[in-house]
């Protein structure tokens, strides 16, 4: 018990350093934009006295750490801002988009769950102790290729088959349920090729353990041979790469909304780039940023509820 204690008192001292962190980078988006912020965000045809007033409603004119002070005790209070371009609060805007950005990355890591396990340990399965030469240099060339494929290539090819030529599924928008189908996909294509190469390494790995042997000497079924031993190994594996995939998930969703004119979080950071709204970008930023911190240190969490070992490893 006092290990476990530990073990989460440090993942909890850690995701605050890493929030911290994450919250400052954040604080320096704006200060790092070449140029006058002030002069991008009031427009170029603004007056000096319109660039000094944006200056002080941004709070540049202030020392450095005053103004981070200030930014971090906003976001404690969950105050936001408004939009400098639409005069909204950033929260409503912001909490307007969440809830597709979370559908559609929700969609896509159930994707490649349960794609790249059940893939994964199937190719184990089949290529294990060196059979099947031609079926494992197939599998390794597809999961290479698909794991290049950038998500917006990965885009616009499902657009182009499955809406254009097949007219199975919508193009773009959000009103049906069978419109998440394809920015799903897009997202979840390359996450899920090279989740099922680990998978599949980390079956082969299981599969030459001396239990395994033994359990085969033993002639236990196959299908209880791999659900009782070999699945909960690969699951932890694909459990700890699940929380770095997420990562990946969550850019690649920003970039898919856009292609699909899904309406999340992806396409209001864009259209907050173009129109210069650092309050909505920042806002964006950290959330996003926070989702993948926080996923992380709940798999790890996970790992550890579930595999007692990496409590004393950790």
């Amino acid at each position: 018990m006092a290990i476990w204690l530990r073990f989460v008192i440090w993942r909890l001292v850690r995701l605050g350093v890493v929030l911290l962190v994450l919250l400052f980078a954040t604080f320096m988006i704006v200060r790092l934009v070449p140029g006058d912020p002030a002069r991008l965000a009031a427009g170029f045809d603004a007056t000096p006295q319109d660039v000094a007033n944006m200056r002080a409603e941004m709070g540049l004119d202030r020392s450095l750490p005053v103004q981070f002070a200030d930014y971090a005790g906003h976001i404690i209070k969950l105050d936001l801002g408004k939009s400098y371009s639409s005069h909204e609060p950033v929260a409503a805007i912001i909490g307007a988009r969440l809830q597709k950005t979370t559908e559609l990355a929700a969609a896509a890591l159930a994707l490649v769950m349960l794609l790249s396990v059940p893939i994964g340990i199937t190719a184990a399965a089949l290529t294990r102790e060196g059979r099947h030469r031609r079926g494992e240099l197939i599998f390794g060339a597809v999961t290479s290729v698909l794991g290049a494929v950038p998500e917006y290539l990965a885009a616009t090819f499902l657009v182009f088959i499955f809406a254009l030529k097949l007219a199975w599924l919508p193009v773009a928008g959000s009103d049906d349920w069978n419109s998440i189908v394809l920015p799903a996909l897009a997202v979840a294509i390359t996450p899920t090729a090279h989740l099922s190469r680990i998978v599949r390494v980390t079956t082969l790995n299981v599969l030459a353990q001396d239990y395994i042997r033994t359990a085969r000497s033993k002639q236990l079924p196959r299908r209880l041979l791999y659900v009782r031993h070999v699945l909960p190994n690969v699951l932890t594996a694909a459990l700890t790469i699940g929380g770095l995939i997420f990562a990946s998930l969550i850019g690649g969703a920003v970039i898919v909304e856009n292609v699909f004119a899904w309406p999340g979080l992806g396409t209001a950071v864009v259209q907050a780039v173009i129109s210069r709204d650092f309050l909505v970008v920042q806002a964006a930023v950290l959330l996003l940023g926070a989702a993948v911190v926080l996923v992380n240190t709940i798999v790890d969490l996970a790992l550890g509820a579930l595999d007692p070992r990496s409590l004393v490893r950790a």
